[in-house]
C-alpha cells in the first residue's frame, strides 16, 4: 500500500512560481511511476506531468510544457512539481498519483488528497 500526501499549494500572482511536493509512504514507491493531475472547478481531472521510477521517462501536458518541471527523489520517497510562469488558468486542485508502469493515468492506483493552487490575475 502506498499513501501520498501533497503540500506546497497556495495563492500566487500571475507569473509567479510554486513548488508542489508529494510525500509517499511505502517501500515500493521507488518502483512506481508518479505524477500530477489537476482539477479546476466544474471540470474533469486532467493530466499534468508524469515521471517513471528512474526519472528517465518524463511526460507533460502541452499546456504546461516549458513552464513546469517534474522530478523525484527516491531516497526520500518524494516527487515534486516546479511550476513557473504561472497563469490564472493553472488554478486548480493538484493531485499526486502513483502507478506501476511507465506513466500515471486517470486510473492510477494511488492518489493523494490534493492541494489547492490559486493564481491571481
Amino acid at each position: 500500500q502506498v499513501q501520498l500526501v501533497e503540500s506546497g499549494g497556495g495563492l500566487v500572482q500571475t507569473g509567479g512560481s510554486l513548488r508542489l511536493s508529494c510525500a509517499a509512504s511505502g517501500r515500493t514507491f521507488s518502483t512506481l511511476a508518479s505524477g500530477w493531475f489537476r482539477q479546476a472547478p466544474g471540470k474533469e481531472r486532467r493530466f499534468v506531468a508524469s515521471i517513471n521510477w528512474s526519472g528517465g521517462s518524463i511526460y507533460y501536458a502541452d499546456s504546461v510544457k516549458g513552464r513546469f518541471t517534474i522530478f523525484r527523489d527516491n531516497a526520500k520517497n518524494m516527487v515534486y512539481l516546479q511550476m513557473n510562469s504561472l497563469k490564472p488558468e493553472d488554478t486548480a486542485v493538484y493531485y499526486c498519483a502513483a502507478e506501476p508502469g511507465i506513466r500515471v493515468g486517470v486510473a492510477s492506483r494511488y492518489w493523494g488528497q490534493g492541494t489547492q493552487v490559486t493564481v491571481s490575475s
